[in-house]
């Protein structure tokens, strides 16, 4: 069992865990999850060692193997097969061994040990997760030294997986994966049998492996049992209840207060004044839910219509240096169109999405745009290039010259930077507000074609599922590229397989898909060709959907400001029925009949308004 009592820590003088208390329990596979900023990693070095607590205590079972991932990729010579070996200690320094060592008694031990680890069975085992990870058989054998720095994390992912800890620490380890390796990782951390704590802001991902759920928020640390779906439900439960207790408490201070003020200053009760006063000082007051405004943002449609297609290939090709990389491409997207690129990385996936935005000219074939189409694209390195010593007010400025402040900080306020929020630096700034910017920036001309590249690598699940609403009520057409199966699964309704040089409809949805990945299903294929009616057919019924999505959306935030209003309406008729005294000048004028009659009235508007809403979140759902 892995225990945290009372940890807390302290960096540049900010409290970043305060007295964090939890116990894992074994051989459990445990998702920590909370906002960017909220402290994950560092509780995380604190477990591995890398981190020493101001305060409080961990402990684990004595002689306890712990697995982190090391910052920097490795390098040499050496290729990812040697590497992934040679992860496995015990089974290097034996294997060393039995090749020098002459005293036979000593050498039958070492062999002993070596079927009792299935030292034998290692390279296989290390060829196997190699090639889940992407690698095939002749990139295994290649030097580190001739891949990047994303292929040779992936390296370095594989030796932590061969070397199976007992206690395996794994934090966002599918950022540099693709959807593919991610689902081979996603079956390989199913039957790990160790104690697993993954951080990971991808909510399929979590559902799949995690029986247990750590939420990290302002420093505390709460323990939820299931997935990451179950934990959303608790974790609503409990702010419900959280909220519930706080109106009565807030009601039960007011009517304290109340009694304070009127009866202090009299001689015969200022004994039960004072009493009450003390009561006061007592109770602890439970803090509200603290609304974030990066939660909610929203994309600004084009304001013209433009009429398909947008974009038309024709027996196309793309590369670099003349050299093709993707041939014979037909491909054509029109206004409403919803695609994602699905493929393994290196495929040519990112190659695609620079010649439709215009950044790879064609080196054959055609590619036929709209005059008139703006076109927006994101890509991590956007994201990199922000200048850190910049605001989101200089970068906007700068990119929509003559345009008024009110507008410029407008486009701002749609992405949660309102107030000071605009004008704090960049470098003083998250991963995720800065990805959040660089969104705010790409589409600040109301684009009519978004081309989304890996848009959610460091935002958390929270902040994923604002941009999942934000696009499902962006009218343009939407490119994207992820490996993030939930907001695939919500956002697009064509996959594009690019494969071997080539780019195709891939004939299935997202299950599908990962069939094929994971070998259950042989690649879905057309009997029939799907004729030209039946696919505009289909494309405008998803167009309607989306609609119908939005309009669902729009009655439920109408809902609750009017769920709201009735219930401040409630509070205040309660604050008379206490307190006359303290009642709004309309309430006065009512006897207590008149108010206990008004208050079920509201209290009846309340319960309708309430099953309402639950209704149009079920179907939303």
């Amino acid at each position: 069992m892995l225990s945290f009592s009372a940890i807390t820590v302290r960096l540049g003088g900010q409290l970043i865990l305060d007295q964090a208390t939890a116990s894992l329990p074994p051989g459990s596979h445990v998702g920590l999850i909370g906002r960017n900023g909220a402290g994950k990693s560092t509780l995380m070095k604190v477990v591995a060692g890398l981190l020493e607590a101001d305060s409080g205590e961990l402990s684990m079972p004595r002689g306890t193997r712990i697995g982190y991932i090391a910052q920097e990729a490795p390098e040499g010579s050496a290729t990812p097969y040697e590497t992934v070996l040679a992860a496995d200690e015990e089974r290097s320094r034996l294997m060393e061994a039995s090749e020098t060592e002459s005293d036979l008694e000593k050498l039958a031990e070492i062999h002993e040990r070596l079927n009792t680890i299935d030292a034998y069975t290692a390279p296989a085992r290390a060829a196997r997760i190699l090639a889940g990870l992407g690698f095939d058989e002749t990139m295994q054998h290649q030097p580190l030294s001739a891949f990047s720095g994303g292929w040779r994390m992936r390296v370095a992912l594989g030796a932590l997986l061969f070397s199976a800890p007992d206690l395996l620490l794994l934090d966002e380890p599918s950022n540099h994966l693709d959807l593919e390796a991610v689902l081979w990782l996603e079956n390989f951390l199913r039957g790990y049998r160790g104690t697993l704590l993954l951080i990971s802001h991808e909510r399929d991902f979590l559902n799949k492996v995690a029986d247990h759920i750590l939420h990290l928020q302002q420093g505390k640390l709460t323990l939820y049992p299931g997935g990451y779906d179950a934990f959303e439900r608790q974790r609503a439960e409990r702010l419900s209840q959280l909220e519930s207790a706080r109106n009565r408490q807030l009601a039960e201070r007011e009517k304290l207060q109340s009694f304070v003020n009127r009866w202090r200053t009299k001689a015969h009760s200022a004994r039960q004044a004072q009493s009450r006063m003390k009561a006061l000082e007592r109770m602890e007051p439970i803090a509200a839910a603290v609304e974030d405004p990066s939660l909610s943002f929203s994309f600004p449609s084009p304001d013209d219509n433009l009429k398909p297609p947008l974009i038309t290939l024709d027996q196309a090709a793309v590369g670099y240096d003349d050299k093709p990389i993707l041939t014979k491409l037909n491909l054509r997207i029109d206004p409403d169109d919803r695609i994602a690129f699905i493929g393994r990385n290196g495929n040519g996936k990112t190659t695609l999405a620079k010649l439709i935005v215009g950044q790879l000219p064609t080196v054959d074939g055609q590619m036929v745009t709209s005059s008139k189409i703006k076109v927006g694209y994101f890509t991590q390195y956007q994201v990199e290039e922000l200048d850190v010593d910049d605001s989101p007010l200089d970068h906007m400025t700068r990119l929509m010259p003559g345009a008024s402040t009110t507008a410029v900080r407008s486009q701002l306020g749609r992405f949660g930077f309102s107030g000071d929020k605009a004008t704090q630096k960049v470098g003083s700034m998250s991963g995720g507000e800065r990805a959040r910017l660089a969104l705010a920036l790409i589409t600040r001309d109301a684009p009519h074609l978004l081309i989304l590249d890996e848009p959610t690598n460091h935002l958390d699940v929270d902040v994923r599922q604002a941009l999942i609403e934000a696009l499902a009520d962006y009218q343009g057409a939407v490119i994207i590229v992820s490996h993030d199966r939930h907001m695939l699964e919500l956002t697009a309704d064509r996959l594009i397989l690019v494969d071997n040089g080539k780019a195709t409809d891939f004939d299935g949805d997202l299950n599908d898909y990962t069939n094929f990945i994971l070998g259950k299903s042989d690649k879905p294929t057309s009997e029939a060709p799907v004729k030209a009616q039946d696919k505009k057919a289909d494309k405008r019924a998803r167009a309607e959907k989306r609609q119908q999505n939005k309009a669902l959306r729009d009655e439920i935030k109408k809902l609750e400001g009017e769920i709201s209003k009735l219930t401040s309406c409630r509070s205040e008729i309660d604050q008379a029925l206490f307190d006359p005294d303290q009642a709004s000048p309309k309430d006065k004028k009512l006897t207590v009949t008149q108010l206990m009659k008004s208050r079920a009235d509201i209290e009846d508007e309340l319960n309708k308004k309430e099953a309402i809403w639950l209704e149009k979140s079920e179907m939303l759902e």
